[in-house]
C-alpha cells in the first residue's frame, strides 16, 4: 500500500511541474512567432497533451480491442468540455478570438458528423471511415498552420520575455513527457488505492480511469489559468477533442475496425446512441457557439456545462444499465 502512495504522490507532482513547464514552452512560442495562443493551444499544446490516449488507442487496436477508442473519445469530448472548459469558464471567462476559434470548431463538428454517420447510419467504424478520419486529421494541421502563417502580429512584447528557441522546445517536450508519465502512475496507483479501499470497480472507472485520460488536459487548463493564459486553455480543450476524433479515433479504427459497441442500455437503446453522442454535441455547441458569434466567454457557460457534466455522472450511475 505504502508503494502506490508514493507513486501517486510522484504522479501528482510530475503532471504539475510537467503542466508548468508545458504552458510556458507553448505561450513563449505564441510569443516567439506572434501567433495567437488560441491557435497554439488548438495544436501544438493539443498534440501533446493527446498522446497519452493516442498510445492506449493504438496499443488496444493492436490488441483487438479497437472498440475501446469509441466510448473513450466520446467520453474525454464531454469530460474536456463539460468539465475542463468548464472549469475554466466558471473561475475566469474572458474574450475569444472568432477568428483562430472557427477553424477548429468547425474541423470539429465536421469530425462529429463523421462519427455519427458512421454510428446511426452504417453501424460499424470501417477501415475506410478510419482513413477518412485520419484524412480529416491531416487537412486540419495544414488549414492551421496556414491560418497561423497569415495571422495577424499581434501587439509588441518585450524582449526580456523571449525565450531561446531551445529552451523552448526542451520545456516543451519534457513537460509532454511529465504530464504523460504523471497521469499514468496517478491513474494506475489510483486504481490500487482505491482496490485496496474496497471501493468498487464500476466507481474506479467512471473515476480515475475516465477522468485520468484527461489528466493532462485539465492540468495543462489549470496551469494556462494560472499564469494567465486562458486562450491557451480553451484551444487546448477544442484541439484535443477535435483530435479525439480524428486522431486517436482513426488510428484505432484503421488498425482494428469494429461494429458500434453496446455496453450499457437507456430506456432500453444503446446508451452510446441515445445519451453520450448527442451529450457530445450539446456541450460542444455550448461552449463554442457563443464565443463564435460574440467574441467572450461567460462564466454562465461554465456553470452550465458543469451542471451538466454533474447529471450526467448521475445518470451513468443511477439509470444506465450494464449489458
Amino acid at each position: 500500500m505504502l508503494v502506490p502512495i508514493l507513486l501517486f504522490v510522484v504522479g501528482l507532482i510530475c503532471l504539475i511541474k510537467g503542466g508548468d513547464w508545458f504552458v510556458d514552452g507553448a505561450s513563449a512560442m505564441a510569443r516567439k512567432f506572434h501567433l495567437p495562443e488560441l491557435l497554439i493551444g488548438a495544436t501544438v499544446v493539443s498534440i501533446g497533451t493527446t498522446l497519452p490516449e493516442v498510445m492506449v488507442s493504438t496499443l488496444s487496436a493492436i490488441d483487438g480491442v479497437g472498440e475501446m477508442a469509441y466510448g473513450n473519445a466520446i467520453g474525454s469530448v464531454i469530460c474536456n468540455a463539460a468539465l475542463i472548459a468548464a472549469i475554466t469558464l466558471a473561475v475566469r471567462p474572458g474574450k475569444a478570438d472568432p477568428k483562430a476559434l472557427r477553424l477548429p470548431v468547425i474541423f470539429f463538428f465536421l469530425a462529429a458528423a463523421l462519427y455519427c454517420v458512421a454510428a446511426y447510419l452504417l453501424g460499424e467504424f470501417s477501415r475506410i471511415v478510419g482513413l477518412v478520419m485520419l484524412s480529416v486529421f491531416v487537412a486540419y494541421m495544414i488549414l492551421t498552420v496556414r491560418s497561423m502563417k497569415k495571422s495577424p502580429k499581434p501587439a509588441a512584447q518585450e524582449e526580456a520575455e523571449d525565450m531561446p528557441t531551445w529552451k523552448m522546445i526542451l520545456f516543451l517536450v519534457l513537460g509532454a513527457a511529465l504530464i504523460a508519465v504523471g497521469a499514468h502512475l496517478l491513474v494506475e496507483n489510483g486504481q490500487k488505492i482505491a482496490e485496496a479501499l474496497g471501493v468498487p470497480k464500476s466507481v474506479i472507472a467512471l473515476t480515475f480511469v475516465a477522468l485520468g485520460t484527461s489528466l493532462p488536459e485539465l492540468v495543462t487548463a489549470i496551469t494556462s489559468l494560472v499564469k494567465g493564459h486562458s486562450d491557451l486553455s480553451l484551444g487546448n480543450v477544442i484541439g484535443a477533442n477535435v483530435f479525439n476524433l480524428v486522431l486517436v479515433s482513426g488510428v484505432s479504427v484503421t488498425l482494428a475496425p469494429f461494429k458500434v459497441p453496446e455496453t450499457a442500455q437507456l430506456a432500453g437503446y444503446n446508451s452510446s446512441l441515445v445519451l453520450e453522442l448527442p451529450l457530445m454535441l450539446l456541450v460542444m455547441m455550448i461552449l463554442t457557439l457563443p464565443p463564435l458569434r460574440k467574441g467572450k466567454l461567460s462564466r454562465a457557460q461554465g456553470i452550465l456545462l458543469l451542471a451538466i457534466y454533474a447529471a450526467f455522472c448521475v445518470v451513468q450511475f443511477a439509470v444506465v444499465k450494464p449489458v
